[in-house]
């Protein structure tokens, strides 16, 4: 049996939460998500206020998405309460990021040019100082994507360790060339 998906997911107080099938609604303070689950597994709203994710039976596929469907359904009640973060940092001479908006960011990386970042529907920026910003969004997937997104633009690199990398993310340092 799976340990996650036995789990109920508790729905705290100004979520609302409708079940219509396969599809899942979860409505909160910050916001509106929904997920269709996946075909043998289903979720029922329980007399306690909570919800109950079960498989029909033991068979490789249903094992697989039962403990999957119950983490995406507490993800979406996580982050209609609370949100999600991912904060970021850029390290390197002459490496900042700019806020031009809630929704948009400027960097110089020491490319040539400036890299500009604009937010997809529903995930802000917050720029704490030149070199320190965060992700903020109610879906936990956007907020990963967007962020690795803009880790990509410049990879933290493994001689020197300049880049743009997650915060506390440790980068494995090279030595270099040998003098003489």
């Amino acid at each position: 049996m799976s340990r996650i998906g036995k789990i109920p997911v508790t729905i705290p107080a100004g979520v609302e939460v409708t079940i219509e099938g396969q599809d899942v609604r979860v409505k909160g303070p910050k916001g509106e998500l929904s997920h269709t689950v996946s075909e043998p597994i289903t979720v029922t709203k329980s007399d306690d206020g909570s919800l109950a994710v079960e498989r029909p039976n033991d068979e490789r596929r249903s094992k697989a998405l039962h403990g999957l469907s119950r983490t995406l359904i507490a993800n979406m009640v996580t982050g209609v309460t609370e949100g999600y973060e991912k904060k970021l940092e850029i390290v390197g001479v002459g490496y900042r990021v700019q806020a031009k908006g809630p929704a948009a960011l400027e960097f110089a990386l020491g490319f040539s040019h400036p890299v500009p970042v604009e937010a997809p529907e529903g995930i802000t920026f917050s720029v704490e100082s030149p070199t320190k910003f965060a992700v903020h969004g109610i879906d936990k997937q956007a907020v990963g994507e967007v962020a690795a997104n803009i880790r990509k633009i410049r990879k933290p690199e493994p001689y020197k360790g300049k880049g743009v990398r997650y915060a506390g993310e440790h980068v494995r340092r090279k030595v270099g060339k040998a003098g003489k």
